[in-house]
Protein backbone atom coordinates (compact mmCIF):
# COMPACT_ATOMS: atom_id res chain seq x y z
CA UNK A 1 0.00 0.00 0.00
CA UNK A 2 1.28 3.73 -0.83
CA UNK A 3 0.77 6.01 1.97
CA UNK A 4 -0.11 9.05 0.84
CA UNK A 5 -1.44 10.52 3.40
CA UNK A 6 -1.37 10.63 7.39
CA UNK A 7 -4.19 11.52 9.73
CA UNK A 8 -2.90 11.76 13.31
CA UNK A 9 -5.22 12.25 16.17
CA UNK A 10 -4.80 12.49 19.62
CA UNK A 11 -6.91 15.04 22.37
CA UNK A 12 -5.54 17.88 23.70
CA UNK A 13 -2.87 17.84 25.81
CA UNK A 14 -0.57 14.74 27.11
CA UNK A 15 -1.99 12.70 24.21
CA UNK A 16 -1.16 15.48 22.10
CA UNK A 17 2.15 16.47 23.29
CA UNK A 18 3.20 12.34 23.20
CA UNK A 19 2.01 12.40 19.15
CA UNK A 20 3.80 15.55 17.95
CA UNK A 21 6.63 14.14 19.74
CA UNK A 22 6.90 11.33 17.09
CA UNK A 23 6.92 14.25 14.12
CA UNK A 24 9.86 12.99 12.27
CA UNK A 25 8.54 9.69 11.46
CA UNK A 26 5.73 11.27 9.36
CA UNK A 27 7.98 14.53 8.22
CA UNK A 28 8.39 13.27 4.75
CA UNK A 29 4.31 12.58 4.22
CA UNK A 30 1.14 14.73 3.32
CA UNK A 31 -0.55 14.84 6.76
CA UNK A 32 -3.28 16.64 9.32
CA UNK A 33 -4.06 16.87 12.20
CA UNK A 34 -6.61 16.25 14.48
CA UNK A 35 -7.66 16.89 18.07
CA UNK A 36 -10.63 18.25 20.56
CA UNK A 37 -9.78 21.61 21.76
CA UNK A 38 -9.44 25.07 20.18
CA UNK A 39 -6.13 25.60 22.61
CA UNK A 40 -4.72 23.26 20.39
CA UNK A 41 -5.37 24.54 17.64
CA UNK A 42 -3.19 27.05 18.33
CA UNK A 43 -0.39 24.59 18.32
CA UNK A 44 -1.35 22.51 15.40
CA UNK A 45 -1.65 25.61 13.33
CA UNK A 46 1.93 26.09 12.55
CA UNK A 47 2.40 22.24 11.91
CA UNK A 48 -0.15 22.33 8.63
CA UNK A 49 -3.73 21.46 8.31
CA UNK A 50 -5.97 20.80 11.05
CA UNK A 51 -9.30 19.70 12.50
CA UNK A 52 -11.23 20.55 15.87
CA UNK A 53 -13.68 17.54 16.72
CA UNK A 54 -14.68 18.76 20.38
CA UNK A 55 -14.02 16.19 23.67
CA UNK A 56 -15.74 13.68 24.34
CA UNK A 57 -15.64 10.41 27.12
CA UNK A 58 -18.03 6.91 27.61
CA UNK A 59 -20.25 9.20 30.06
CA UNK A 60 -21.52 11.78 27.27
CA UNK A 61 -22.88 9.83 24.60
CA UNK A 62 -24.36 12.77 22.96
CA UNK A 63 -20.85 14.24 22.62
CA UNK A 64 -19.40 10.71 21.25
CA UNK A 65 -22.22 11.34 18.43
CA UNK A 66 -20.54 14.94 17.78
CA UNK A 67 -17.37 14.00 17.35
CA UNK A 68 -18.68 10.70 15.17
CA UNK A 69 -20.13 13.27 12.94
CA UNK A 70 -17.09 15.52 12.39
CA UNK A 71 -14.57 12.65 12.14
CA UNK A 72 -16.87 11.28 9.34
CA UNK A 73 -16.95 14.51 7.43
CA UNK A 74 -12.99 14.73 7.96
CA UNK A 75 -12.58 11.41 6.84
CA UNK A 76 -14.25 11.66 3.89
CA UNK A 77 -12.52 15.01 3.00
CA UNK A 78 -9.40 13.78 3.77
CA UNK A 79 -9.29 9.98 2.69
CA UNK A 80 -6.14 8.91 4.87
CA UNK A 81 -4.85 5.39 4.09
CA UNK A 82 -3.32 5.46 8.01
CA UNK A 83 -4.59 7.15 11.15
CA UNK A 84 -2.60 7.37 13.81
CA UNK A 85 -3.75 7.82 17.01
CA UNK A 86 -2.50 7.95 20.97
CA UNK A 87 -6.03 8.53 22.24
CA UNK A 88 -7.94 9.14 24.14
CA UNK A 89 -11.73 8.70 23.12
CA UNK A 90 -11.80 10.93 20.37
CA UNK A 91 -8.95 9.19 18.98
CA UNK A 92 -10.79 6.07 19.40
CA UNK A 93 -13.31 7.32 17.28
CA UNK A 94 -11.34 8.47 14.34
CA UNK A 95 -9.67 5.43 14.27
CA UNK A 96 -13.24 3.16 13.98
CA UNK A 97 -14.40 6.22 10.95
CA UNK A 98 -11.21 5.50 9.29
CA UNK A 99 -11.53 1.93 9.43
CA UNK A 100 -14.72 2.05 7.83
CA UNK A 101 -13.26 3.96 4.81
CA UNK A 102 -10.08 1.81 4.88
CA UNK A 103 -7.71 3.73 6.63
CA UNK A 104 -4.63 1.50 8.10
CA UNK A 105 -4.54 2.46 11.97
CA UNK A 106 -2.21 2.57 14.16
CA UNK A 107 -2.80 2.73 17.85
CA UNK A 108 0.13 4.27 20.24
CA UNK A 109 -1.28 3.81 23.74
CA UNK A 110 -0.46 6.52 26.38
CA UNK A 111 2.70 6.12 28.88
CA UNK A 112 0.40 6.95 31.69
CA UNK A 113 -0.65 3.26 31.17
CA UNK A 114 1.74 1.63 33.02
CA UNK A 115 -0.12 -2.10 33.93
CA UNK A 116 -2.61 -2.29 31.10
CA UNK A 117 -4.07 -0.89 27.98
CA UNK A 118 -6.38 2.01 28.06
CA UNK A 119 -10.43 1.50 27.65
CA UNK A 120 -9.69 2.90 24.40
CA UNK A 121 -6.78 0.82 23.53
CA UNK A 122 -8.58 -2.37 24.15
CA UNK A 123 -11.29 -1.55 22.30
CA UNK A 124 -9.13 -0.62 19.55
CA UNK A 125 -6.86 -3.29 19.49
CA UNK A 126 -8.84 -5.85 17.25
CA UNK A 127 -9.11 -3.84 14.59
CA UNK A 128 -5.90 -1.92 14.51
CA UNK A 129 -3.25 -2.61 11.72
CA UNK A 130 -0.44 -2.01 15.22
CA UNK A 131 -0.73 -1.52 18.62
CA UNK A 132 1.68 -0.36 20.76
CA UNK A 133 2.59 0.07 24.17
CA UNK A 134 5.18 2.19 25.58
CA UNK A 135 5.72 -0.65 28.41
CA UNK A 136 7.28 -3.91 27.71
CA UNK A 137 5.10 -5.53 30.83
CA UNK A 138 1.99 -4.44 29.28
CA UNK A 139 2.36 -5.04 25.33
CA UNK A 140 3.39 -9.11 27.27
CA UNK A 141 0.30 -9.07 28.45
CA UNK A 142 -1.90 -8.56 24.99
CA UNK A 143 -2.14 -10.12 21.40
CA UNK A 144 -1.22 -7.91 18.88
CA UNK A 145 0.26 -5.37 20.99
CA UNK A 146 4.14 -4.75 20.60
CA UNK A 147 6.69 -2.74 22.35
CA UNK A 148 8.84 -0.93 20.42
CA UNK A 149 10.31 1.67 22.53
CA UNK A 150 9.07 4.76 24.57
CA UNK A 151 7.60 8.41 23.51
CA UNK A 152 8.71 10.10 25.86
Amino acid sequence: MKISRICLVASAGGHLSQLLKLGNAWETYDVFYVSTLDSAGNKLRKLGRYYITGECNRNHPLRMLKVLTMSLKIIRSEKPNVIISTGAAPGLIMCLAGKLFGSKIIWVDSIANVEHLSLSGRIMRPFANLVLSQWPEVAGKYRKVEFVGTVV
